[in-house]
């Protein structure tokens, strides 16, 4: 005879308290593990994107493995054109930096010049908080060149760790899919395929969806730019429209760079306020009508849960976890949503429904019913 084991009722606090252990846990391995998990994550998202092509390759009778390195060759291709076209912007600019030194000596004597008449400090005390400043900055510049040293290594051998899980997930995809059909035993197959096939088109649309809402928002800003006459348009566009990874406020932190630029080089400083404008009315147009329309609802998040998880993953992740929050948070949210103990926190973090108006007809008739009712009893007991 099966003795089945007793199932243990724990109280409402001690649940809490579990729940609440288990996500400082869960927050600290991720904190602790980011070397790793954040080139995992990146290789996913980035896998998904190729997938597409990887399988196209496939059904003309490549093999797996040279379809994948086709796909890794493109994708370095593709990123290296964009960094040569930078680094090109890059030089250009360069040129003119002692242009943009002589402008800023000429803004800085300005400023002095209205300190000392508007609130009475005089040039040598003014020189003195300078000198104190630069030496503080000069000391402090070697550590932050060995950190952006050690930083550019690391980001490097981030991507090398990129390329590899990429080729490894494309390689593999048969062998995970099985690995969660084992995992999930109880689950039924077209549930665990229904949620995989959720979870990759909410990555494929956000990320395909991002790439075109760059390419437009880039557009937009260079022509801007190039109507108020503003040098390297181009560069400061795209530049700006690459922050829109951060969302709600990307656009608006690009704007400082262009401005500052037109504020020291042109003689009008209604072309600053005017770059400001342009990205602002940019940003007004992208995130009411761009990326809401090419993006989708796929990415279903409410405005108050995107900026609460952009703070923690940025906690957690740095600038990588601004990148990666939304889509994480999508992904999230499907798991969440084909889990009935958990729709109600996928309901929460997606986007609020409108409330319908109370329809006239049905209140009243909900408001007879109680009389027709009444009415029915007394016809059958005279009955």
């Amino acid at each position: 005879m099966n003795i089945r084991p007793r199932e243990i009722i724990l109280p409402y606090y001690a649940k809490f308290c579990f729940v609440l252990i288990s996500l400082v846990i869960v927050v600290y391995g991720l904190h602790a593990l980011k070397g790793v998990l954040i080139p995992l994550v990146f290789g996913i998202l980035f896998s998904v994107l190729l997938f597409p092509l990887a399988n196209r390759l496939e059904s003309w009778k490549f093999p797996r493995v040279l379809a994948i390195v086709v796909c890794l060759l493109l994708t370095l291709a593709a990123i290296g054109g964009i960094l040569y076209a930078v680094s090109m912007q890059i030089s250009n600019f360069t040129e003119v930096v002692p242009q943009l030194m002589e402008r800023g000596n000429k803004f800085l004597d300005q400023v002095q010049t209205f300190a000392d008449e508007r609130f009475n400090i005089n040039r040598q005390r003014q020189l003195t908080e300078v000198r104190k400043y630069l030496n503080e900055s000069i000391a402090e510049g070697g550590a932050i060149l060995t950190s952006t040293l050690l930083a550019t290594t690391s980001a490097l051998t981030d991507v090398f760790l990129i390329l590899i899980f990429i080729f490894f997930f494309l390689l593999y995809r048969d062998f995970f899919r099985s690995f969660f059909y084992k995992a999930f035993e109880d689950a039924r197959r077209s549930k665990i395929d229904a949620v995989m096939g959720g979870i990759y088109t909410v990555v494929k649309d956000y990320l395909a969806g991002l790439v075109l809402v760059i390419l437009i928002i880039g557009t937009l800003m260079t022509v801007g730019l190039l109507i108020l006459g503003i040098d390297y348009a181009i560069f400061f566009g795209f530049f700006g429209a690459c922050l829109v990874l951060i969302p709600y406020f990307g656009i608006s932190i690009g704007s400082l760079l262009p401005a500052a630029y037109a504020l020291v080089t042109e003689d009008n400083p209604l072309k600053a306020l005017g770059v400001i404008g342009v990205f602002l009315f940019v940003q007004t147009i992208e995130g009411n009508f761009i990326t809401p329309y090419i993006v989708g609802s796929k990415v279903s998040i409410n405005p108050l849960a995107a900026i609460i998880v952009l703070i923690l993953w940025e906690n957690v992740w740095g600038l990588p976890g601004l990148v990666l929050a939304l889509p994480m948070t999508a992904i999230i949210k499907v798991i969440f949503d084909s889990i009935d103990a958990l729709k109600p926190y996928g309901f929460l973090i997606g986007e609020a429904e409108k409330p319908r108006p109370p329809i006239k007809n049905l209140q009243q008739l909900a408001d007879q019913l109680p009389k027709r009712t009444k009415k029915i009893g007394e016809t059958n007991e005279k009955s």
